[in-house]
């Protein structure tokens, strides 16, 4: 019997080039004069890879880096390798039973395997990547709502203990009837034992054909494409479905404003379970004909890959650099050295809001003017790019993406989006409808939250339109420190701290206050190397250049470092907590003072996001020091339980 082929795809059969430069609105303008289904036919990100198989061949597609050596030979795969290795994935998934409604889950560090996972994951089925941090229960919860059929797993421990969690997730998940294993590149053949029942090594791809889908699938735009699941650091994540369109049309608006070519090479320290690694990281690269370098399994968490980037930036003639702005903080502090980078023509940022100081630490450095993007899981990856060549303010997150539709629009009562339009100039909550709008998050409840009552996505930032059209964003709206209810921005006491040399990154938040409900404090740490400089000085420094009374910060506290989410971004619930921390014990040792403050007085912990419970130590008068301290709490908008310590000679 005949093998079936997979049916002709769209023609013709182009990979991605930029129209011509985007240097403004009118040019997006013009991307626009065409329909967008002439301009962009292709149907799925499977297509993608067959037309840059045929466009690229023996390119380098994807570069592994086995170590942050910039000496070390890497391991490469051209776009004929990589297409034959999505083929031989999908085709070993489609034999395991995955259809187009199954889900992959994929659970693994930065390796070649990701892409065989992710994009193989997608011409089988519906692909579920993994962020490997959080608690066996939180990915076990998310693959039993995805109803995952198989799990792609890292086949050993590495930093995060992957292959022991695959193995307690088998037992966790119903649904999940194979966990195919990925073998380190460095493994040993026949170094491991026998794999037990429902264990496959994926290197069994091999024995499937590397040439074609033998499921014969034709993808649909509409077809869903992946789960992929935000935050997740507190509470349950929510699984957005993306379709194959809008992936796709995320790579193909990624190349316009970008301008990405043939000749560009990259590297992509991106987790692979966040859309910014997946898709503007990677599709957008691969669908471009772009040499994309992966930097050790554990990418940017690797100190050595921070410590010899520029290195290994003129070891690969990288063409651009793309971090978010805690990793370029990272950055600035590594010196050049002797290292060649003028082959450097670009810089993007994303995820969090560019402080002004860093933005211009790091032109003053290295030459590379950092330009900002806006993206989110919602809009599968990308909103707005500030092109190459436009030199933008801090803040700018550049043009909306062609045949998009972008809002700002006034808050209402309650924080959340209006009707009222602003002018430009004037902020609001930025709004938008586009082609790579998701699917909706399977938690209908969910969707209904992330829409206004007309259609478009609230994306919870804050910003305005300038005259050129282009976005500039301030914060988020539940980032607002609300005093006395009047709204302070964040980010005008981010500027002011920022600016101060000695400064490497800061963070403002609120900290509760019986009064005011919330007063601004600011968190920073600082440039290593820097002159000795206090507290003090710092309140002082910013205080002179936050013109507002009500928004100058009551405190300034230096950390040895930021918490961040598991994509570099700046974590603010932690932040949120510290400060409230801060504020309950304060109170606590008030109350105290002087007979047991400290370390000896009642001791403040956290339950939860605003929940504290305070504990007195046993003493003969603990119940009434109990009392005192619940009077003394009582007023602040927190939950604060005060409990004797356990022994306590006058607890019932």
């Amino acid at each position: 019997m005949s093998t079936p082929q997979t049916p002709p795809l769209h023609a013709p059969f182009a990979p991605f080039a930029p129209a011509f430069p985007v240097r403004s609105l009118q040019d997006v303008q013009r991307l626009e004069a065409r329909p967008l289904a002439e301009a962009l036919p292709v149907q799925s990100t499977y297509e993608i890879f067959v037309n840059s198989a045929r466009a690229f061949g023996d390119k380098p597609a994807l570069t592994f880096l086995p170590t942050a050596d910039p000496a070390q030979e890497p391991v490469r795969w051209t776009y004929h390798q990589l297409l034959a290795g999505i083929h031989q994935t999908a085709n070993l998934l489609h034999h395991l039973g995955v259809g187009p409604q199954d889900a992959v889950a994929v659970l693994l560090p930065g390796c070649l395997e990701y892409h065989l996972a992710l994009w193989g994951g997608e011409a089988a089925g519906i692909v579920q990547p993994l962020n490997p941090m959080l608690t066996d229960e939180k990915i076990a919860a998310m693959m039993q709502l995805a109803r995952a059929k198989v799990l792609i797993a890292y086949g050993a421990e590495g930093d995060l203990g992957y292959w022991s969690k695959a193995l307690r997730l088998r037992a966790l998940v119903p649904t999940l009837t194979t966990v195919l294993r990925v073998a380190p590149h460095d493994e040993a053949p026949g170094a491991t034992a026998p794999l037990p029942a429902g264990v496959v090594d994926l290197a069994e791809r091999h024995q499937h054909p590397g040439s074609h889908l033998v499921s014969g699938r034709r993808i649909a735009a509409t077809d869903i494409a992946a789960y992929f699941h935000t935050g997740g650091t507190t509470g349950a994540p929510k699984l957005a479905r993306h379709s194959h369109g809008a992936q796709v049309f995320t790579a193909w608006g990624c190349v316009q404003m970008q301008g990405m070519q043939p000749q560009d090479v990259g590297i992509n320290g991106y987790p692979l379970f966040h859309v910014a690694g997946v898709l503007p990281g990677a599709l957008a690269a691969l669908s471009a004909g772009v040499e994309t370098v992966i930097p050790t399994t554990s990418l940017f968490r690797n100190r050595d890959v921070i410590a010899n980037y520029w290195r290994l930036v003129e070891r690969y003639r990288c063409t651009y650099v793309s971090a978010v702005p805690t990793v370029l903080a990272a950055l600035a502090n590594v010196p050049v050295g002797g290292a060649d980078i003028a082959t450097l023509r670009y810089c993007r940022t994303g995820a969090a809001i560019l402080a002004p100081e860093l933005a211009a630490r790091f032109e003053r450095l290295f030459g590379l003017h950092v330009h900002e993007s806006l993206g989110m899981t919602e809009m599968a990856g990308i909103s707005t790019i500030t092109p190459p060549g436009v030199h933008a303010p801090a803040g700018c997150v550049g043009w909306r993406l062609p045949y998009t539709q972008l809002r700002v629009v006034a808050l209402d009562g309650q924080g959340n989006a209006s009707d009222q339009d602003m002018p430009p100039g004037q902020p609001g909550m930025v709004l938008f409808k586009s082609p790579n709008l998701f699917s909706g998050f399977l938690d209908a409840a969910d969707t209904a939250k992330a829409f206004t009552h007309d259609g478009w996505l609230a994306t919870g930032d804050l910003g305005f339109v300038d005259e050129e059209g282009r976005l500039h964003l301030s914060g988020r709206s539940k980032d607002l420190i609300i005093r006395s209810g009047h709204n302070i921005d964040p980010k005008v006491i981010e500027d002011a701290l920022g600016a101060h040399p000695a400064v490497q990154l800061c963070a403002a938040v609120g900290a509760p206050d019986a009064y005011a409900g919330e007063l601004p404090v600011v968190y920073a740490t600082l440039v290593p190397g820097a002159p000795p400089v206090t507290e003090a000085e710092l309140l002082a420094f910013t205080a002179e250049r936050v013109d507002e009374a009500v928004a100058r910060p009551r405190w300034v506290q230096v950390i040895d470092a930021m918490p961040v989410t598991n994509v570099g971004k700046i974590y603010k619930p932690e932040l949120r907590q510290r400060a409230a921390c801060r504020t309950v014990q304060a109170l606590v040792d008030s109350v105290c003072a002087p007979a047991a403050p400290g370390p000896a007085g009642p001791q403040v912990q956290p339950e939860g996001d605003s929940a504290f419970r305070v504990t007195v130590p046993a003493s003969a008068d603990a119940a009434a020091l109990a009392a005192r301290l619940r009077a003394v709490l009582a007023p602040l908008p927190l939950t604060v339980h005060v409990g004797e310590a356990a022994g306590n000679p006058q607890t019932p």
